[in-house]
């Protein structure tokens, strides 16, 4: 199964050579129009998204599966998410303590692939203020075990390990072939 992600950076989306993928994911701070044409550019059979700290309230459109604390099964493979961004101003949508996603997340069943705006603690951050990850990512990892954890964020793209959890921060766009 081949995945274009997509995150952060409208520009950076979709303008190039079609990248022909399965599922288009997009891992937040988008804009809706983003995510459409890079699901038409790319001829993606699925969308799935989680919003991220900059991204609206709002629904997604209709052919987009919001996962947000929420599975969904796509081609034998269940996919999970976690909107969001640390609670690092007082106001603004999809952010949170990281008491709260450490609660929310005990009781998470395990995933194949979990897609999420925000990193695990300690990976791929780029400061330890508005791009610190989750510790309760980090506890979601070592509990379930994931094979892929997917997130954006942190405008880099990098790959690391964390046990038998294949950690990929996406910058833009790019296309993952899964196992």
């Amino acid at each position: 199964m081949r995945l274009i992600t997509i995150a952060d950076d409208d520009s950076l989306v979709a303008k190039g050579e079609s990248l022909e993928g399965d599922v288009l994911v997009s891992l937040g701070d988008l804009w809706d129009y983003t995510i459409e044409r890079a699901f038409k550019h790319h001829n993606c059979k699925n969308v799935v998204a989680v919003r991220g700290n900059h991204d609206s309230n709002e629904d997604f459109a209709d052919f987009v599966i919001p996962l947000h604390f929420t599975v969904a099964e796509i081609g034998g493979l269940l996919f999970g998410g976690f909107n969001g961004s640390w609670k690092y101003k007082p106001k603004g949508h999809h952010m949170f303590e990281q008491f709260e996603v450490s609660r929310l997340l005990r009781s998470f069943p395990r995933v194949d692939v979990f897609v999420a705006h925000n990193s695990p603690a300690g990976v791929h951050e780029r400061d330890k203020d508005v791009h610190q990850g989750f510790h309760g990512f980090t506890d979601y990892i070592e509990r379930s075990k994931p094979k892929y954890f997917l997130h954006g964020h942190q405008h880099s793209n990098n790959r690391s390990q964390i046990g038998d959890t294949t950690v990929i921060g996406v910058f833009g766009e790019a296309a993952i072939d899964l196992d």
